[in-house]
């Protein structure tokens, strides 16, 4: 067990040293203001402060964990061996940085909170990112700090308790069009003939009406295919199905389709299943109560795993909407546009409400690859990117998420391309 004497322990203190003792590390921690008390423990020990009492292990700090609320401040990135860091402190303390108060700034998501240019979907830009303007996005740096901070302590306390994690590669099936011939009706699928014979695309035009005579499987029906590599390999995947209302922005067949909980359940027993939140839930909590009640209606059980369809995170009620309705976990933590760990770090880790000044019971497990950056970068280039973080990830024994749709797999798309990025997230090329 490691002592840590503050002279206050802040909500913030407790959540931070919690997830990068405890959580990440495995190593049992308490806290203590008592002087008299930390001098007087014989077993491994360390304080945190402005000063060091005397010889003891001390990491100095700056004033981020013992604030409420918000500060608008200039942060100054600095190399530091193989990775960087901020917040520098002095000579005395056994780390260059305060690594508890740069972890909470990446992990609260504290610089979202502060004004700034949101895109044409209302989300927080990586451009806008102090890991994208500095060029550590690529780094799951939270872990990284957390590693060697294990590493300076088991200098000085060889005995000190602690876990090694393992690698561990997943990925997420977005499902917002299940189907994209079958079960459309009448005036939907007309519109969809009338434009394909408008663009002279015949064989789309073949296609439909195969899928319609029940001659051809759906061309966005790929479950069959992942759940056979989920079999084969015994592969973590999860599949976020959307259930929303039909909408001018959610433009699913309807969750009453037959064929469509069909699918879900049948997906559902061989792998995880969530929601995909449609446009107007990620806002509304009644409709994302709806939302959940249909899932649960369909897999018969608790709702346990969400994702933003649009990944426009409006901190913190997008995330209080699903504590409010103990929905436990949340793959939204990430940039679909570019590869990167949004938050710094590639394991999942509670979210803090900075408003409240809590720890809530959301878990967040961030995504580091999005299938829609395929469209943006040479594939060369995103294979490289690929490459590199997964040999991050495995280097600090995290988790590896990679999003990617339904219809990636499809015929319509370069399926071979995104089967190749598949068996590369799961190794097996």
């Amino acid at each position: 067990m490691l002592l840590i004497y503050t002279q206050k322990v802040t909500p913030r203190i407790l959540y931070t040293f919690k997830h990068i003792c405890t959580h990440l590390l495995g190593i049992p921690i308490k806290f203590t203001s008592k002087i008299e008390e930390f001098i007087a423990h014989d077993g491994p020990k360390m304080s945190y402060g402005k000063q060091p009492m005397g010889n003891e292990f001390f990491i100095q700090k700056v004033d981020l964990l013992m604030e409420q609320g918000f500060s608008d401040f200039e942060i100054k990135v600095l190399p530091w061996e193989d990775t960087v860091c901020f917040f520098a402190v002095q000579d005395a303390s056994e780390l260059p940085f305060d690594i508890f108060a740069a972890s909470f700034y990446l992990l609260s998501r504290y610089e979202e909170y502060l004004p700034h240019v949101k895109d044409s979907a209302g989300r927080f830009p990586p451009a806008e990112s102090l890991a994208a303007q500095e060029s550590f996005l690529h780094q799951p740096v939270v872990d990284i700090w957390a590693l060697k901070f294990r590493d300076i302590l088991l200098e000085r306390f060889p005995d000190l308790e602690w876990k090694e994690r393992q690698f561990n590669p997943n990925s997420i099936i977005s499902v917002e069009h299940t189907f994209i011939f079958r079960n459309k009706g009448f005036l939907r699928s007309f519109i969809g003939l009338h434009k394909d014979l408008l663009k002279l695309d015949f064989q789309k035009v073949i296609d439909r009406i195969q899928v319609w005579l029940r001659v051809k499987e759906d061309p966005h029906a790929v479950f069959d295919d992942l759940t056979r590599l989920i079999k084969e390999h015994r592969l973590g995947m999860l599949f976020m199905f959307q259930l929303s209302d039909f909408s001018v922005h959610d433009r699913n067949i309807s969750y009453n389709r037959i064929t469509h909980r069909a699918v879900i359940k049948s997906v559902a027993d061989y792998a995880r299943v969530g929601l995909l939140m449609g446009y107007y839930a990620m806002d509304e909590i009644k409709t994302l109560r709806r939302e959940k009640l249909r899932m649960e209606e369909i897999v018969h059980s608790p709702l346990e795993h969400a994702m933003n369809s649009r990944f426009n995170l409006q901190l913190p009620d997008y995330y209080n909407n699903l504590t409010e309705l103990e929905i436990n976990h949340d793959y939204s933590m990430g940039y679909p546009d570019m590869a990167g760990f949004r938050a710094g770090t590639c394991n999942p880790y509670l979210f803090y409400d900075i408003n409240m000044e809590v720890t809530t019971p959301l878990k967040l497990h961030p995504y580091a690859f999005h299938s829609s950056v395929a469209d943006l970068v040479p594939k060369g280039k995103l294979r490289e990117d690929l490459t590199r973080m997964l040999a991050e990830v495995r280097e600090v024994g995290g988790d590896f998420y990679a999003v990617f749709k339904n219809q990636d797999f499809s015929e319509y798309a370069e399926s071979k391309f995104y089967y190749s990025l598949l068996n590369q997230v799961y190794g097996l090329e």
